[in-house]
């Protein structure tokens, strides 16, 4: 047995687990003495496992799909939040900068605030706009987070003198 299969599950994961049997049902997949079957054993379970065992013969539903795709979303939405703070601090930094010396002549932190925002909007138009792709917005978020992390330990590589 896994480790996850072996995890405890809450009342939600019970409620999910209804609601999909009961979509299967009304689809004609399971008859109403499966169901109410289905549903004790749904509430008389404990762990992932219990509750897996009681769709394993079941097509995925619709609404497992949905709240899949709606967790995903969440989750890229938080770490695009994250991204759009780190570049509106540089982009404060740059105006801070361009305050601090004068604002004598062009504007030269709309580059800055360019520059930094941009993919931060992109993927903004990606993740929330009419035809949201969720692949392309994690693709980008995971690349960009792997060069952070090289950049990382290449600065460290070379900071301070050689450790015995």
């Amino acid at each position: 047995m896994s480790e996850l299969s072996s995890l405890r599950v809450a009342d939600s994961d019970r409620e999910q687990l209804i609601d999909e049997l009961r979509e299967h049902a009304g689809a004609g997949r399971l008859t109403s003495d499966e169901l109410e079957q289905r549903i004790g054993d749904a509430y008389a379970g404990s762990t992932r496992a219990d509750l897996d065992a009681l769709r394993a013969d079941l097509p995925v539903s619709s609404t497992s799909v949905k709240l899949a795709l709606t967790k995903r979303k969440g989750q890229l939405r938080r770490r695009l939040l994250q991204e759009t703070g780190g570049s509106l601090g540089v982009s404060a930094l740059a105006i801070g900068i361009w305050l601090a010396s004068g604002p004598s002549g062009s504007f030269w932190p709309g580059w800055v605030i360019g520059v930094t925002l941009l993919p931060v909007v992109r993927d903004a138009w990606h993740l929330l706009g009419p035809a949201s792709d969720l692949d392309v917005v994690e693709a980008r978020l995971q690349a960009r987070h792997e060069r952070q992390l090289a950049r990382g330990r290449r600065r460290h590589r070379y900071r301070g003198l050689p450790r015995p």
